[in-house]
């Protein structure tokens, strides 16, 4: 079971529940990977919804790995996201809400 007041997120992979957490070395992890000036212009892209499918994948990766899963990208786009490809961009942005907001406010 995941808790959202600490900013965790329930990814369901293959069947499978999965933890997934935005910890700062994740966010981090992030920055590197989708070559962002700051995670605010992360978040803009989400919240204006001109984010790409890499977007979504590299954000549920490092929120997997910070919660302890210990795939890569590869092996993620091998696995079956439950809800598809709607609900995977669905948590990529929670994901990112969770890690500066508090449950009641996203």
């Amino acid at each position: 079971m995941v808790n959202p007041w600490a900013g965790e997120v329930e990814v369901v992979l293959n069947g499978e529940p999965h933890r997934a957490k935005l910890t700062l070395g994740a966010l981090a992890e992030l920055e590197t990977a989708l070559q962002v000036g700051s995670l605010v212009d992360l978040a803009q892209r989400f919240e204006c919804g001109k984010f790409s499918a890499r977007d979504v994948i590299v954000l549920l990766v490092a929120g997997l790995r910070g919660g302890g899963w210990q795939g890569n990208a590869e092996a993620f786009c091998r696995m079956e996201i439950k809800g598809g490809p709607i609900e995977a961009a669905r948590l990529a942005a929670e994901l990112l809400a969770r890690a500066f907001t508090f449950p009641d406010e996203t």
